[in-house]
């Protein structure tokens, strides 16, 4: 069983890449305001509450994924808010059962994360769409976070399309089958 763990900066493309991954591969999507929205309806963005609970929910997904043996693809947004070993848990949790967290990082120039934060299409799932408030949030560090694992793959999504991108994966997985 594998996770397809997808990471990177706001607006640079994790959920289209994903959502082209799942329609090549069929796996489930796990995408992160599934369970950003879920916390977020009871707890204000960044409060200890809201830090505890999506954490605990992003990792029960995990432990029930793992004790299925249930491939799938998350998607992550690195930062500051994030507790510093959750990925070590994520990653510990697919591995306990002899499951491989597969690292995939998207990267993008900023002019263009500025011109895609901005876009409509990102407002129906919760996600940031002020540019002045990203320019804010990053400007602050709240986007830094610890390094995370090395990715298998590293992908600039301002020079592939997202089937493209979703087509490099899907060959990286094809080759590494067991």
């Amino acid at each position: 069983m594998r996770c397809i763990f997808i990471h990177g900066p706001a607006g640079v493309g994790k959920l289209t890449v994903a959502s082209a991954l799942r329609g090549t591969t069929g796996l489930p999507l796990f995408h992160n305001h599934l369970v950003v929205d879920a916390a977020l309806a009871l707890f204000q963005f960044g409060t200890p509450a809201f830090v505890r609970l999506r954490e605990e929910m992003w990792l029960a997904a995990f432990r029930e994924a793992a004790s299925a043996r249930l491939s799938f693809i998350f998607t992550f947004h690195p930062e500051a808010s994030v507790r510093p070993g959750f990925v070590d848990a994520a990653r510990q949790t697919i591995e306990g059962v002899g499951g491989r967290v597969v690292f995939v990082a998207l990267t993008c120039a900023e002019a263009e994360i500025e011109r895609r934060i901005v876009a409509r299409d990102r407002a129906r799932f919760g996600k940031l769409t002020s540019l002045s408030d990203y320019r804010l949030l990053r400007d602050s560090g709240a986007f830094e976070c610890p390094p995370l694992p090395e990715p298998a793959l590293t992908l600039a999504t301002d020079k592939l399309a997202p089937h493209e991108a979703a087509a490099e994966i899907d060959r990286y997985l094809r080759s590494i089958a067991t």
